[in-house]
């Protein structure tokens, strides 16, 4: 099976949305949009998690200010050098 992106599960949370506020969902429609919306989230989180161990702060004079705990993480990943 292809892998599930965020887009994917988007569209068919939306249509079950749609068709919520329409002629209503049947059971087994309710939980499958529980467990999309699981799924979307899990991806989130996780597309956020990378992004912000991924990030660099400066400050308006061009210092690093990057949080320690932050540049912690991205060294143990190998992703700084100092």
């Amino acid at each position: 099976m292809a892998e599930t992106t965020m887009d994917t599960l988007l569209v068919r949370i939306n249509e079950l949305a749609h068709k919520a506020k329409g002629t209503g969902l049947t059971d087994d429609e309710t939980a499958e949009r529980a467990d999309l919306r699981q799924q979307y989230l899990k991806l989130f989180r996780a597309s956020f998690k990378s992004q912000i161990e991924t990030m660099a702060v400066f400050d308006k004079d061009g210092n690093e200010v990057t949080p320690k705990k932050v540049q912690k993480l991205q060294r143990a990943k190998g992703l700084r050098d100092n």
